[in-house]
């Protein structure tokens, strides 16, 4: 057996196409285009990058974008009153503050603050605390997570009744990809460091979302024949035979896991793609609420 590649370049550039569409009916019924505003604070390199790629993608299908860039010596006051403009700003639709933020910034305390309505990455505790419960629906939810739950809808998964396993227990992926697993009716079990014979557990697994950040950690042989696999994991590993010295693998060795694998996401080209598509997605979507609450209010 060889897996099924999903492809998240591919599926994320369709979407995108759709999103653009959606842009430009806003755009000629309001006469502007919806706007996210992004709080970067500290020093990372992959934070920065990552700010970036999310600008160039918002320029392509027509969002507007500004960045609030603060140094890693910011004070808590300086981000949370970055987090209020944005919020007081009829021309940003959208906020993300981009994750880690500096040892001195208190994250809860930082991503609270951010307005409910314009919370596009989904991190708000009020956005978490519905996701997390029965019968309710937070307004939007986190970007990563959500693409993966995209990628198994894509690939045809059936979900309901399914043994998923996702390894990693973070508050950027792992918990909420579990909650969303069980919220579509998959019986979940989580791993992480303390866990005992994870090998075992994943071979029990209908589906492995695998988000912990190990480079080539789960191999082929912990897989259940036909599992579907997605691999959120970006690890930069060194490769001297590689054109810059280094090349990104994921969390799942890739080849021999699709050698057991029903179908498989590759890294890069899988989950990443699908990220700030539905980040985008979350945009414009939480610009058609904003837009229209005003227009009834009128």
């Amino acid at each position: 057996m060889t897996a099924t590649i999903i492809d998240g370049t591919v599926i994320a550039e369709r979407i995108r196409a759709e999103i653009a569409a959606d842009v430009e009916r806003f755009r000629e019924k309001y006469g502007y285009a919806p706007g996210l505003g992004a709080v970067l604070a500290g020093d990372d390199p992959a934070s920065a990058q990552y700010v970036r790629m999310k600008r160039r993608a918002c320029e392509k299908i027509g969002i507007d974008s500004v960045t609030h860039e603060m140094t890693a010596a910011s004070t808590q006051a300086e981000v949370g009153a970055a987090i209020e403009a944005l919020n007081a700003d009829p021309r940003v639709h959208g906020i993300l503050v981009q994750l880690p933020l500096p040892p001195q910034i208190d994250e809860e305390r930082v991503l609270a603050l951010v307005s409910l309505e314009k919370d596009v990455d989904g991190f708000h505790p009020v956005n978490i605390g519905k996701l997390a419960m029965k019968g309710r629906e937070p307004t939007f939810t986190p970007a990563t997570p959500t693409g993966c739950m995209v990628l198994l809808e894509e690939a045809g998964v059936q979900i309901e009744g399914a043994h998923a396993v996702v390894l990693g227990r973070s508050n950027i992926v792992g918990l909420p990809v579990a909650m969303m697993l069980q919220k579509a009716n998959a019986t979940v079990t989580i791993c992480h460091s303390r866990t005992r014979n994870i090998p075992d557990i994943i071979r029990q697994a209908d589906i492995l979302i695998a988000a912990i950040g190990k480079p080539n950690y789960v191999q082929g042989d912990w897989l259940k024949p036909g599992a579907v696999v997605i691999d959120v994991g970006t690890n930069r590993i060194d490769d001297p035979a590689a054109e810059k010295g280094y090349r990104w693998v994921g969390d799942v060795d890739f080849e021999s896991a699709r050698e057991v694998a029903g179908a498989i996401t590759k890294v890069p080209g899988g989950v990443g793609p699908m990220t700030i598509t539905m980040l985008l997605k979350n945009t414009v979507k939480a610009a058609w609420n904003i837009a229209e609450s005003l227009e009834s209010s009128r």
